[in-house]
């Protein structure tokens, strides 16, 4: 077996403290650091890709960059990392979807997966002209994923569905490979449209107890429809050579946290429709700052400043390689990673525990180098 590992392109700008934004709430200040340019976000994605991360998740929403745009151009200065492209589908037709996934592939050399976001917060789909509740928006997207899906398996596809409709619709070219589709949700609704039409399940980083309910939920789901899923978990990570280092690393950006800032973001987080930003929101309790670490080696301060994906694997090399092995063996096959700043921390992980899980026979590079070889796109030491 081995394991898949993807990082994160900071389309909302990037920093050494942690950058807020996410179901709704606007990016921090931080995040103008270091602002989401090509230029860094390719360096970012050099790193990756050399580091043997196979792709790069670029988020969506109003307090970050377009993901389809940015990834188009990113992909042209690396050469073999994939991109994991979130997008709503209330926002575009599903025809040109399929067709913009079609030339993706073609532009890319087959670099495209597509991260299906529903969409958790109605007041944000407002302002983009999107008028349907939450449950509705869920059955438009198993609509959407039903066309796209018939396109580019070459049919010609009529559908007169209960939110979207077509005639006629055709793709002149293919895609090759198909994208694979990633999605994630924790509500009954999402359950159906995950057993139905996605290839990778993904989950927020709860502790290991929380994650296997969740897999055999959808297992179970999928098993009705005679499907098999893969199972992905989106985590931050603060990895170090001793867990000294890493919990001190996690305490400086908890001291970068501003009561106020904290406070605002929780209090519009509260109101969030997402069933999985509310799970995220349980798992700090508030943010007692001794009641954090959730699970050995699971942090859930993140979460205090962001929305979203709010937790991270914490400790040394060797802690964070055991921490991915106990969710390997519930079913995790990729994860989604990410850290402050996302070029150093690529280094930390992609240097200090993909040896580790090799070691174990768990990951092997994708395009055969030796794990913690030297990378071509070293950051100064002093960054470390």
């Amino acid at each position: 077996m081995s394991l898949t590992f993807h990082w994160f392109l900071p389309t909302n700008g990037d920093s050494r403290h942690v950058v807020g934004g996410g179901h709704g709430t606007p990016a921090t200040a931080a995040g103008r650091d270091r602002p989401p340019t090509v230029a860094y976000l390719s360096q970012i994605a050099r790193a990756a890709e050399d580091l043997g991360f196979v792709g790069a998740l670029t988020p969506t929403g109003a307090w970050c960059e377009d993901a389809w745009l940015t990834t188009a151009m990113v992909s042209q200065h690396t050469e073999r990392l994939k991109f994991l492209v979130a997008f709503r589908p209330g926002f575009v037709s599903p025809t040109l979807a399929a067709q913009m996934a079609s030339t993706f592939q073609r532009q890319s050399g087959g670099r495209l997966l597509l991260n299906v976001v529903t969409g958790g917060e109605s007041h944000e789909q407002r302002a983009y002209g999107d008028f349907l509740d939450k449950d509705d928006r869920y059955r438009r997207t198993g609509e959407f994923l039903q066309i796209v899906r018939e396109l580019w398996g070459g049919k010609s596809v009529d559908l007169n569905g209960e939110h979207l409709r077509v005639e006629d619709a055709t793709l002149a070219r293919l895609p090759d490979p198909v994208p694979e589709v990633y999605f994630g949700g924790s509500s009954p609704a999402a359950g159906e449209v995950a057993a139905r039409y996605v290839d990778t399940y993904l989950t927020w980083g709860e502790p290991p107890a929380a994650v296997a309910k969740k897999i055999a939920w959808i297992r179970s789901l999928a098993a009705k429809e005679g499907r098999t899923l893969r199972f992905g978990i989106r985590l931050h990570v603060i990895t170090r050579d001793t867990a000294e280092q890493a919990w001190a690393e996690a305490n400086r950006l908890l001291d970068g946290f501003d009561a106020d800032t904290v406070a605002s973001v929780q209090a519009g987080l509260a109101r969030s429709e997402s069933e999985g930003q509310q799970r995220m929101l349980g798992l700090h309790g508030g943010g007692n700052r001794d009641g954090l670490e959730i699970h050995p080696n699971l942090w859930a301060g993140i979460g205090l400043v962001r929305g979203g994906a709010g937790t991270a694997l914490v400790g040394s090399h060797d802690e964070v390689a055991e921490r991915i092995k106990e969710y390997a063996d519930l079913g995790i096959e990729e994860f989604i990673l990410s850290g402050y700043p996302h070029l150093e921390e690529a280094y930390w992980f992609g240097e200090g525990v993909l040896p580790k899980l090799q070691a174990r026979r768990l990951w092997q590079h994708p395009f055969g180098k030796p794990a913690g070889s030297p990378a071509q796109v070293p950051f100064a030491a002093a960054g470390r």
